[in-house]
């Protein structure tokens, strides 16, 4: 039977220790058990935290990924519980985004996947964007166009189109992100890429290139001749 926080050595218990010793000294388990209180006599927060690692492989990513259903699935984690988790992951999720510098140049595929991969590396869903730039490719703004499910969103190059002319733009880029972390585009991807490129021309706005996001890595159309 573990020993509840309360039985430990004070310098020991998770609290007291990121009070002493900073954040940095904590174990995963040991800073997810500060965002829970022990849910059963039997069972320690950091037991649960442990718990809820081993779930997803001690992979931090993969544990922001879960949905308020899947952390009250573990025995001790009650909705008061899952929400905290929760909104704590989406704080981390918040912070990795605001710290993303600002480019106001795009001069690679790199520097594009650099502001969406905060956005959309996480999600469950696909979502599609737009980057604005000027002639010097410095980026003017950026705009969700769409939100689907898990296999798809919906496109329409209309309010591409219209919204570039609206911000003056000369160049786009699209990104939209894969959840399920295959990187391959899907035949409606490049079908989209193509309908965008075409009506860029007519409009002289240049589809500079189309990314596709996953949580580890990145597609370029661009980089890979599709363009």
């Amino acid at each position: 039977m573990s020993l509840k926080i309360t039985d430990w050595a004070i310098e020991d218990r998770p609290r007291e220790k990121l009070i002493q010793k900073g954040t940095a000294s904590l174990s995963d388990a040991e800073l997810l058990a500060i965002l829970i209180s022990s849910g059963t006599k039997e069972k320690s927060a950091v037991d649960l935290g442990r718990e809820l690692l081993g779930i997803v492989n001690n992979n931090l990513n993969s544990l922001g990924k879960l949905t308020i259903a899947d952390l009250r699935k573990l025995h001790g984690i009650g909705p008061a519980r899952a929400v905290t988790i929760a909104a704590a992951l989406e704080l981390g999720r918040r912070r990795k985004l605001s710290e993303v510098p600002d480019v106001p140049q795009i001069k690679c595929s790199k520097d594009v996947a650099d502001i969406f991969q905060p956005l959309l590396s996480d999600l469950l869903h696909e979502e599609f964007w737009i980057l604005f730039l000027n002639r010097s490719n410095k980026v003017i703004n950026r705009m969700k166009l769409s939100q689907g499910g898990i296999s798809g969103t919906v496109t329409d190059v209309r309010i591409v189109m219209k919204t570039a002319i609206e911000y003056l733009a000369s160049g786009i880029i699209v990104c939209h992100n894969h959840p399920s972390g295959n990187l391959n585009p899907s035949e409606s991807d490049t079908k989209i890429t193509q309908k965008i490129k075409e009506a860029g021309n007519l409009m002289d706005i240049q589809l500079l290139d189309h990314l596709i996001i996953s949580d580890k890595d990145y597609y370029s159309f661009a980089d890979n001749g599709l363009l």
